[in-house]
């Protein structure tokens, strides 16, 4: 985890260099409900008391600037308990590495985003900082000679796109952490337990995105509320009739982006803003 958030910050070797890092949300839930299906995320504080939050996202949410800002303004507000100044609010960082192309106008694979004035392109503050890494972007086969391989950041991404690949196992021995990395995966691939709960989350993934792709290929308005009904029940219980009726009501194109969003509703209430 230092490794790859220096290599991200590019502060390895730096005076700003991150030496030790605590994760803040240790318990990784077993229980892969419908919300977790398509992410993970890790939420940790470096030892200069920057909050970072390291997302991983599977699947295109179609939301992800609003989620991103979203999950980010809660890690910063988070920090001021009853009573504390603001100045004891800490740099907050969100890190989101996307395995779908998202910034369609972007050719780069990390873009990093600040708060600056328009015109004069100046900082307003360091406070925050919102990262966008797209997977996809990486064209693995550039990369056959390691010394193509110009920045500390690409191993780890090349790594996550791809941990089994001949250049990963290439570079292994050039990133010592990357390295270990590796060898950590291949433990756990070992356990039964994390074997299991791996690929029984692949499969719920799998199950997922093909319910709701024939749903929408089908086209059938029916099909679609069943589906959307099936979904909902898996997340937040049995819905009240009324939600049902509503949900009838609404039209193909309105049922297809209540379908794109199921990721994002955690109770009734989000429901609502779907509904005539």
């Amino acid at each position: 985890m230092i490794a790859f958030l220096n290599a991200v910050f590019k502060t390895k070797g730096t005076e700003k260099e991150i030496v030790e890092v605590k994760i803040d949300n240790a318990e990784i839930n077993k229980d892969w409900d419908e919300d977790k299906l398509s992410r993970l995320d890790v939420k940790a504080t470096a030892n200069n008391n920057t909050k970072i939050n390291v997302e991983i996202q599977l699947k295109n949410q179609y939301n992800m600037k609003r989620r991103s800002l979203y999950y980010w303004s809660k890690l910063y507000s988070s920090q001021l308990k009853k009573g504390q100044k603001y100045r004891t609010l800490n740099k907050t960082v969100a890190i989101n590495i996307l395995n779908f192309d998202y910034l369609k106008e972007m050719d780069k694979y990390h873009n990093c985003f600040l708060l600056k004035e328009k015109e004069t392109n100046q900082v307003l503050t360091d406070l925050e900082e919102i990262h966008f890494i797209e997977l996809t972007k990486i064209d693995e086969s550039k990369y056959q000679d390691k010394d193509k391989i110009d920045n500390d950041l690409l191993p780890w991404l090349l790594f996550l796109k791809n941990p089994k690949s001949e250049v990963v196992k290439m570079i292994e021995e050039k990133v010592k952490e990357l390295k270990e990395a590796a060898e950590t995966l291949e433990v756990l691939s070992q356990d039964e337990e994390t074997r299991e709960l791996y690929e029984a989350r692949q499969k719920a993934i799998h199950d997922h995105v093909s319910n709701m792709e024939e749903a929408k290929r089908e086209g059938k308005k029916e099909q679609l509320q069943e589906t959307i009904f099936k979904l909902l029940s898996r997340k937040i219980g049995e819905l009240p009739k009324e939600y049902k009726q509503s949900l009838k009501e609404l039209e193909k194109d309105e049922l297809e982006i209540v379908i794109d969003a199921i990721f994002d509703i955690e109770k009734l209430d989000d429901i609502d803003k779907y509904l005539n």
